[in-house]
């Protein structure tokens, strides 16, 4: 399968992962979760989904309003 991506290897740079950081972060503060940075291990797995699925959300009307 041809990808024009030309970063196709699977590996994101840092941008992308500071990007996403930051993101994660607004996501958490936004539905009221204490989120550190680094390791979040006390974290129940409904916060933490409550994390990503709000990150979801949020790219997906971001792509609508385009």
């Amino acid at each position: 399968m041809s990808n024009n991506n030309s970063n196709n290897n699977g590996e994101m740079t840092q941008k992308g992962r500071e990007t996403l950081e930051k993101f994660k972060m607004e996501s958490a503060n936004e539905l009221g979760i204490d989120l550190k940075k680094g390791y979040n291990g006390d974290l129940t797995s409904r916060e933490a989904g409550s994390i990503g699925g709000n990150m979801v959300k949020k790219m997906i009307d971001s792509y609508k309003m385009q």
